[in-house]
C-alpha cells in the first residue's frame, strides 16, 4: 500500500506540475505586454495549493519545486545570476507549497462538511503561500534588478510595487479558483486514506 501511495504521489506531483506550467505558460502570453520585464497575473499557483492541501507540505513544496525547474528547462526562466535564477524560481515556488501546513485542518472540515470554514482557513494558507512568494521576488527584486528603478525611486518601493501588481492578484484570483473547486468537488480534492 505505501508503494502504491509513492507512486501516486509522484505521479500527482508530475501531473500538477506540469498544469502548472501549461497555466502560467497561458498567462504569461496574455499578461506579457503588460509586464514586459517579467511576471504575470497567473493562476500558475492553484495546482501548487491543491496539492499542498491533498499531501500537505511534501507535495505543495515538491510541485512548486518542480514548477520552478519546469520553468527552467523550457526556457521560460530569466535568470541574470545563478542565485537569483534559485531564488525566483526554486525558492519561490516550493515555498508557495507550505501552504500544506494547513492540510489536516482543511481536510478535517472538508470531511465534516463545514466547507465554508475549509475554505477560510485555505485562503488563509493560500496568503500564506503567496506572501512567502511575494518575499522571494520582492528580495530577488532588490538585489538584483534594482538598476531597473526609475531614477529617485527606492530600490525597495521599485520591487514593492512591480511584484506587488502582479502578485496580489494571483492570490486574488488562485484563491477564487481554489475556492471554488473546493465548494463544487470538495470531496474529490481530498486525498482518500487508507
Amino acid at each position: 500500500m505505501k508503494m502504491k501511495n509513492n507512486t501516486l504521489f509522484l505521479v500527482e506531483v508530475a501531473i500538477f506540475s506540469a498544469l502548472a506550467l501549461l497555466l502560467d505558460l497561458v498567462s504569461g502570453f496574455i499578461f506579457s505586454r503588460i509586464w514586459p520585464q517579467g511576471g504575470s497575473v497567473s493562476i500558475a499557483m492553484v495546482p501548487v495549493f491543491l496539492m499542498a492541501f491533498r499531501w500537505g507540505i511534501k507535495g505543495g513544496v515538491a510541485t512548486g519545486f518542480l514548477l520552478g525547474l519546469l520553468q527552467v528547462v523550457s526556457g521560460q526562466a530569466w535568470i541574470g545570476h545563478p542565485v537569483q535564477g534559485f531564488i525566483d524560481y526554486f525558492l519561490a515556488f516550493s515555498v508557495v507549497g507550505l501552504s500544506g501546513l494547513f492540510v489536516h485542518s482543511i481536510q478535517q472540515n472538508v470531511k465534516a462538511g463545514e466547507k465554508k470554514k475549509a475554505i477560510w482557513i485555505g485562503t488563509g494558507a493560500m496568503f500564506i503561500g503567496s506572501l512567502l512568494r511575494f518575499l522571494c521576488h520582492f528580495v530577488s527584486g532588490i538585489v538584483f534588478f534594482g538598476s531597473g528603478a526609475p531614477e529617485g525611486q527606492p530600490v525597495a518601493v521599485f520591487s514593492l510595487i512591480y511584484n506587488g501588481t502582479y502578485m496580489l492578484p494571483s492570490f486574488i484570483l488562485s484563491a477564487i479558483v481554489v475556492s471554488l473547486l473546493y465548494t463544487s468537488a470538495a470531496n474529490v480534492l481530498v486525498r482518500k486514506t487508507a
